[in-house]
């Protein structure tokens, strides 16, 4: 007998976001491959499951807004009034966003199942998942919340570094013992990317994530360099957040907007379609 939650019954794809080890820029991979997904026409969601660190709300400007809940469970914060993008995470209950969160792991497993069961998330094409470093107690809790549910995948992110992609060997065989597909790999900062002449410097060292994917026989999905354009917006969006809860006027570009002009999204086209492609495959 299905025990899958009404919350997600028209909820179409659930992707997971994976990392061996935190500092790899997961979170920023996540935001991008969400506003990829909605600019290649499709309606999208976002869960961060990271509850000792949720940089999401940050990283879509949205620090100052509040969950509301409904007759049928809680509303996500929706980043414009399309609402083709909404997102659920843990930093929109805290008072202060450096208020820690000191949990034991049966009371992150109630939050999750909450997240997943109390969430009204309505018709998505996507649900993406954005998770802590490492194999933990969220990770354990969030796949048997969404047995049922069959996730097509997770895309695992690493950096080209060989202390990044042996991490990342632990994460594939996490998805291995608990049955989760592996999309494919993404090798994040690989490279810099000049904001003067567009050039890329690999300062770190290239190839790894390529490698990685190549020995375990995944899909590699693509190299994303750091862009400092990148991290300039998501900054600008957090003042825009800001003055508007002083109730002061601020630029009325969406980040979506802003996010189609920048140097970043031709990659994150191509990487999304892959996804897309994918999981259509297996469907």
């Amino acid at each position: 007998m299905s025990d899958l939650p009404p919350s997600l019954a028209n909820v179409k794809h659930i992707v997971f976001v994976l990392s061996g080890k935190g500092g790899v820029g997961k979170s920023s991979i996540t935001t991008q491959l969400a506003l990829s997904l909605v600019k290649l026409g499709h309606k999208v969601g976002v869960l961060d499951i990271d509850l000792t660190g949720p940089s999401l709300p940050r990283m879509f400007g949205l620090e100052a807004k509040k969950i509301h809940q409904s007759s049928q469970g809680w509303v996500p914060v929706y980043i414009d009034s399309s609402k083709k993008l909404c997102l659920m995470s843990i930093g929109f209950l805290l008072k202060d966003r450096g208020d820690s969160v000191v949990w034991r792991g049966p009371k992150k497993s109630a939050m999750i199942r909450q997240f997943v069961r109390d969430v009204v998330w309505g018709d998505l094409d996507y649900l993406l998942i954005d998770t802590p470093p490492g194999t933990s107690d969220e990770h354990i809790s969030i796949m048997e919340q969404l047995k049922d549910a069959h996730p097509d995948g997770a895309v695992l992110v690493t950096t080209p570094q060989a202390v990044a992609t042996a991490d990342v060997r632990k994460e594939l065989s996490f998805c291995q013992k608990v049955n989760l597909d592996v999309l494919g790999v993404v090798e994040n900062m690989s490279g810099f990317l000049c904001p003067h002449c567009s050039e890329c410097s690999h300062i770190f060292s290239q190839g790894g994530g390529e490698k990685l994917a190549n020995q375990y026989e995944v899909p590699f999905l693509g190299a994303v360099p750091i862009d400092p354009s990148f991290v300039l917006m998501i900054e600008e969006q957090h003042a825009k957040d800001s003055r508007n809860s002083e109730g002061q006027n601020a630029s009325q570009t969406s980040l979506l907007e802003k996010y189609g002009d920048s140097k970043m999204w031709p990659i994150f086209e191509r990487i999304t379609q892959q996804i897309i492609d994918l999981v259509n495959e297996k469907k």
